[in-house]
């Protein structure tokens, strides 16, 4: 006789870069166990393969992982946490000058996207020319995750992110250039140009969560956090 199948409940989490429901289930105890496999080996290429697998495995709709940005993949994982597991975790959290650790109770279910007003993925480069940005999905900041120089992460970065240029003319995918011949277009824009990119980067949305803490002397402060690992590590 086959044991009887155990029904897990359904439940819907937007994906904020597509601004679209899907359906979930909670993760169980082979997602959990992914990921503290993943957690054991100490490698964050590792971690976020196994967080990605989780979300593959919860969505109960057609949507592909892979496509998808570094604060969906972020958000998600957060969210389904909180269903999953609990929605209260507790972190340890060091103060930069008394040097002393806090504890902080945070609730996920208070997690949210935190989108900058003016924002735009529109990059002007001149009068008749620019080019359209997209986010970088999270395999990318993976992929430079061992460069040591951030400069360099930077334009690693920015290569892979660009989706289109355009002039009065014509409107040019990148996809069908060479990266060489998309870096040395990188190469020759004008500093204003690149600031704009800088920009782009800096106000893409993000993990939001602000909190206060009391220190030993009694005087409140306020933290903000702003990415998965300022949460927790898995678990």
């Amino acid at each position: 006789m086959a044991l009887p199948k155990i029904n897990h409940p359904v439940f819907n989490l937007s994906v904020p870069s597509m601004k679209r429901e899907f359906k979930f289930r909670p993760f169980l105890v082979k997602e959990e166990k992914l990921l503290l496999m993943a957690q054991t080996s100490g490698d964050p290429k590792e971690i976020i393969l196994s967080i990605k697998q989780v979300i593959n495995n919860c969505v109960q709709e057609d949507l592909d992982v892979d496509l998808m940005t570094t604060f969906d993949i972020e958000y998600l994982f957060i969210k389904l946490r909180a269903k999953s597991v609990n929605n209260i975790i507790e972190i340890n959290y060091t103060d930069p000058e008394d040097e002393n650790r806090y504890k902080i109770e945070i609730d996920l279910n208070d997690i949210e996207i935190k989108e900058t007003p003016g924002h735009t993925n529109k990059i002007d480069i001149s009068k008749n020319l620019g080019m359209m940005l997209k986010y970088p999905k999270i395999d990318l900041m993976n992929s430079v995750s061992d460069v040591d120089d951030e400069t360099q992460i930077f334009f690693d970065i920015l290569k892979y992110s660009i989706d289109t240029i355009y002039d009065n003319d014509k409107v040019y995918k990148a996809s069908d250039y060479t990266l060489e011949e998309i870096d040395e277009f990188i190469q020759s824009l004008n500093v204003a140009a690149l600031k704009k990119t800088q920009d782009f980067f800096a106000t893409m949305p993000k993990l939001h969560y602000v909190t206060t803490y009391k220190t030993q002397d009694g005087v409140e402060k306020e933290l903000v956090l702003s990415n998965l690992n300022d949460f927790f590590t898995l678990g």
